[in-house]
């Protein structure tokens, strides 16, 4: 494979059969071979977390207007949002809607902002019903959320609409960071043992603008934020298939969620690329899997 040539991959996915292009960047159909791997990586990943007795939520690939605006998710990354708009017009709102259609003129200007945003982070659907004191110990939940982020790319790895699967911890200043300390180490052990080649770097999300840049800088400073890379379409430049996140007040400090102590509470998640370890496996051992290690059959398919 050439060095950055991202096409390379997706293109040999396609050919496979493995994703289906739609004509539209990042999004794609997946066969029953992806799908396979992608259950076997969710149970493997439900495995290691059982153990702790999570509260298992599953959101839907939307949510409110009003709670995503609190999350100051706009602020930071306004190029990757979804809005859901549609049309709310009478009769002759329709006919002008049809004739702008039909002319291919921007018909988008004749809808209006419903109260719903497309799920940018698995876990934002969670702090507007932690509202109020927690108990003593915090609290762990297992989320899966079908999420959306507008960047378009021919990186097969930098899907438009992807899950991501996260254990999110709610709790204090000292268990929140410590609760992402030991999901990072063991999350490594967990690549590792499906045979792939990881390691974790200190890294800032993708802030918009000036003033992002200084956020991003200090995130880095704060090791805030550890991604766990591996090689997927560019073997020079590594992939993030799993984050962990201290988000300290952040995400807690608007919704008033507080310690059993009544302090403000802080939180802290890892959050697995479901795809993107799906296509690092496929990277990394081929993509016809009767061909794989043992091991690692083993592990996705005991």
């Amino acid at each position: 494979m050439t060095a950055g040539d991202v096409t390379v991959f997706r293109d040999a996915l396609f050919d496979a059969g493995v994703l289906v292009p739609t004509g539209v960047p990042g999004l794609y159909g997946k066969s029953k071979r992806f799908l396979e791997i992608f259950d076997g990586v969710y149970s493997w990943v439900t495995a290691a977390g059982c153990a702790a007795r999570p509260e298992r939520l599953e959101f839907p690939p939307i949510m409110p207007r009003e709670a995503f605006l609190r999350t100051d998710y706009i602020r930071s990354f306004p190029d990757l949002i979804g809005s859901i708009h549609s049309f709310s017009g009478d009769d002759v709102d329709h006919k002008e809607l049809l004739r702008v259609v039909e002319d291919g003129a921007d018909w988008a200007r004749l809808l209006s902002a419903t109260d719903v945003m497309l799920l940018p982070a698995a876990c934002y659907p969670l702090y507007p019903m932690l509202t109020g004191r927690l108990p003593v110990p915090g609290r762990l939940f297992d989320v899966l959320g079908t999420c959306f982020r507008h960047e378009p790319s021919s990186d097969p790895a930098r899907m438009q609409v992807f899950h991501q699967r996260e254990y999110v911890h709610v709790g204090t200043p000292v268990s929140a960071p410590r609760f992402r300390d030991q999901w990072l180490s063991r999350a490594l052990q967990l690549m590792h043992d499906l045979g792939l080649s990881v390691r974790a770097e200190v890294a800032n999300d993708p802030f918009f603008g000036r003033a992002g840049k200084m956020l991003a800088a200090n995130q880095r400073d704060s090791a805030l934020k550890f991604e766990i890379v591996a090689t997927v379409a560019d073997p020079e430049k590594p992939t993030a298939i799993i984050s962990c996140n201290c988000h300290r007040d952040h995400l807690t400090g608007p919704f008033g969620i507080q310690t059993s102590d009544g302090d403000v509470a802080h939180s802290a998640c890892v959050g697995f690329g479901m795809e993107r370890i799906v296509l690092a496996l496929l990277s990394a051992h081929g993509l016809d899997t009767s061909r794989w290690p043992l091991a690692v059959r083993g592990r996705l398919w005991p």
